[in-house]
């Protein structure tokens, strides 16, 4: 089989990697174009799809517009039976629609819970149990095709969004291949969506990163790990913002206290109210700042609020 590769981030590069090492044909890699980033921008930012296609003499193809038909005309010009599709954006039909055997993407969920752009990261912070990975062939609305493989993970509960992340590409390069030794065999079973068991994912910005103390404390010990460790929850602390990178929690029948009031030893430990307990700040990037634990910090700030 001849396969067209698309993806962008290091989570794409062991579904690559394992496909080439296992001898199938992929022709091309699809991949974002190159940018200008580091001190003072003036680093080329290649992505990690791009420099293991190179490492392997892939073609690589970055187009700023999948629906140019300049790049869909280069694209018929591989005639792929297969498009593998993981951590990359969303493509028009001129271009799923394009090879014989179809277009199959590795989504980060057990679908069709967490459908969206930020799967891992919802799983953990709803308190999830268990999640996985799903191969399911593309169609017109984004992560509803009919799925192919389905694998589940345990989620532990020291689980962050960075330990699940990593843990979950090393299994989806897995399903990738049995994905594409199940459409070479031709002995495929698809299994349909139900969208009444749907969930979201949607992307995350900086404003929905806030930390809320006033909820449950496992929900904003979730909430924290959930996002760890990017883009990473925030608060303020004494009006400039601190990212809270890891914590630990404490259940606790205090009342006497409003969610947000502080306890500190203002040199070892903080630790603040919720609603049904205190979270306990471990590591944290205050503003302006490097990453560092909270002793770290105390040893030359006190800090009065919290919110």
């Amino acid at each position: 089989m001849r396969i067209i590769f698309m993806g962008t981030p290091q989570f794409a590069v062991p579904s690559l990697e394992i496909l080439v090492q296992h001898g199938y044909q992929v022709v091309a890699v699809v991949t974002s174009t190159d940018s200008y980033g580091g001190r003072g921008g003036k680093t080329l930012i290649e992505s990690p799809v791009k420099k293991y296609a190179v490492s392997q003499n892939i073609p690589v193809l970055q187009p700023t517009n999948l629906k140019s038909p300049a790049f869909v005309e280069t694209l018929k010009s591989y005639h792929a039976d297969l498009q593998i599709v993981v951590a990359f954006r969303m493509l028009p039909e001129v271009v799923w629609n394009m090879p014989p055997l179809g277009t199959y993407n590795l989504h980060g969920s057990l679908l069709p819970k967490y459908r969206g752009a930020a799967p891992i990261n919802h799983a953990i912070i709803q308190g999830e149990s268990t999640t996985g990975v799903t191969s399911f062939k593309l169609k017109h609305e984004i992560d509803t095709g009919d799925i192919l493989i389905r694998k589940s993970i345990d989620i532990k509960e020291d689980d962050n969004a960075g330990s699940l992340h990593d843990k979950m590409m090393a299994m989806g390069a897995n399903v990738i291949l049995d994905t594409v030794k199940m459409l070479e065999s031709g002995n495929v079973h698809y299994i349909a969506q139900n969208d009444d068991e749907a969930t979201p994912a949607p992307k995350i910005f900086h404003e929905t990163c806030k930390i809320n103390f006033d909820q449950p404390v496992k929900k904003v010990y979730d909430f924290i790990r959930g996002l760890s460790p990017y883009p990473a929850a925030w608060c303020y602390a004494d009006g400039k913002e601190m990212k809270v990178l890891k914590s630990n929690f404490e259940l606790s029948m205090d009342d006497a206290n409003q969610s947000g009031y502080i306890i500190s030893d203002q040199k070892k430990m903080l630790k603040v109210k919720c609603q049904d307990g205190f979270i306990q700040f471990i590591t944290i990037k205050p503003e302006g700042k490097k990453v560092m634990e909270i002793h770290e910090f105390l040893n030359g700030h006190k800090v009065f609020e919290i919110s």
